[in-house]
C-alpha cells in the first residue's frame, strides 16, 4: 500500500471495507456508524477514533501523520535514558540529557 496520509483516510477506508456496511465496518472496528460514515465523507476523527481506524488498516497512525516511526523510536530511547540519569540529584539535568544522547549515539556505532 502507498503512503497513507490523513487526507486519504476516508477514502481507503471505503475502499478497505468493500461490499461490508458502514454499520458491520464500525462494529469491527469499535466506533459508531455515524463516525465511520463522518470520516469516509473526509472528515477528520478524533484521537481515539483515528487509533482504532489506523489498526483496523494495519496502519502506524505516525506514519499516517507523517512522524517518521524510527525517530520517535530513537527519541523516546533518549527520553528513558536521561530520565534514568536525572534521577541522581548530583547530575545537572541537562548533562543528563547530553549523556542520554552520547550513550544512544555510542550504542548505534556499535550496532
Amino acid at each position: 500500500m502507498a503512503k497513507l496520509t490523513l487526507s486519504q483516510l476516508g477514502v481507503t477506508i471505503r475502499s478497505q471495507r468493500d461490499t461490508a456496511t458502514v454499520r458491520e465496518t464500525a462494529d469491527e472496528i469499535g466506533i459508531a456508524p455515524a463516525t465511520l460514515s463522518r470520516v469516509e465523507r473526509g472528515h477528520t476523527p478524533d484521537l481515539v477514533t483515528f487509533g482504532k481506524l489506523c489498526a483496523w488498516l494495519g496502519v502506524d497512525a505516525s506514519e499516517v501523520l507523517g512522524i517518521d516511526p524510527a525517530s520517535r523510536k530513537e527519541s523516546k530511547a533518549t527520553d528513558i535514558a536521561a530520565a534514568h540519569l536525572r534521577t541522581r540529584r548530583e547530575i545537572d539535568p541537562e548533562l543528563a540529557e547530553a549523556l542520554a544522547e552520547v550513550i544512544l549515539a555510542t550504542q548505534r556505532m556499535l550496532e
